[in-house]
């Protein structure tokens, strides 16, 4: 099957081995000096392994891979302390991985592992910390210089590869799907269209995991009460896609819900 998964360029690694200790899936192997990808099995391909590198050695691709197994990787994991499987368990859950989070608890379940060891403080567990959500405070406006426009951004992430669908910030939330280029070809986007909503963004064309796309939408569409659907996407046709994948969402989550669409020409105009 072709999926995401790890490369890594030879060349530029210079065996500091710091990935390998970012690889709580155990997909990394330090062999004659150089960080090796041993087993497409273990590997999720999201990339925790990335921030580790000093050298930019590691990237994302997409080729033919086994399948990620989530089964395997615990089989391995769980001998290695709670310590490890709790900060695998953050990372796939501040990647919106619930599936693989689910098969994880099962499988320890059914060999009789103690679960609440894992709930203590798993939080603090290391991750993604691009995926952490977190809500961002809008400043008083007594704080706010004469002229100066502050961001009507109110949660983040944004990009849908990012976002954990059981965040909390998705409760009854004002929800805007935005196309990658619409903030930049719409001058008042954030008075426009941002304020007040929760946002998602991602590019319909050039983001090559469409089908997690949708899965991620679904358990967001299931897990919430959304108040509110807006898309707002570009004129190009390829853009249209945005509003297939939200349609498909919605039908895999089983619900139904008005959506308001906006659609921005190339020259900044609502059409």
């Amino acid at each position: 099957m072709k999926r995401q998964i790890i490369k890594i360029d030879e060349d530029m690694c210079n065996g500091c081995g710091n990935c390998i200790t970012g690889c709580h899936e155990g997909a990394l192997q330090l062999i004659d000096g150089k960080a090796r990808l041993i087993s497409d099995l273990f590997c999720d391909g999201l990339g925790a392994c990335i921030g580790s590198c000093p050298q930019g050695a590691i990237v994302i691709e997409e080729r033919e891979a086994e399948p990620y197994d989530e089964i395997r990787v615990m089989q391995q994991m769980i001998h290695q302390g709670a310590n490890t499987i709790k900060a695998h368990l953050k990372h796939m859950k501040d990647h919106g991985e619930m599936g693989f989070y689910n098969q994880a608890l099962n499988y320890l379940k059914e060999q009789g592992y103690d679960l609440e060891l894992l709930k203590e403080n798993e939080a603090d567990a290391c991750g993604c910390a691009g995926g952490n959500p977190r809500h961002i405070t809008p400043k008083a406006p007594s704080s706010q210089e004469a002229g100066h426009l502050e961001t009507e951004l109110r949660q983040w992430p944004v990009q849908l590869h990012l976002i954990n669908p059981s965040a909390g910030y998705f409760d009854d939330a004002e929800l805007l799907i935005s196309a990658d280029c619409v903030p930049y070809a719409y001058a008042d986007y954030h008075r426009r269209f941002l304020k007040g909503k929760v946002v998602i963004t991602f590019c319909p064309k050039l983001d090559k995991d469409i089908d997690r796309y949708i899965d991620k939408l679904a358990e967001i569409f299931k897990l919430h009460k959304i108040k509110s659907l807006n898309i707002v996407r570009m004129e190009v046709p390829c853009c249209g896609g945005t509003e297939l994948i939200v349609q498909k969402a919605l039908e895999k989550a089983g619900k139904m819900h008005f959506v308001k669409i906006n659609i921005i020409s190339i020259d900044g105009n609502i059409i």
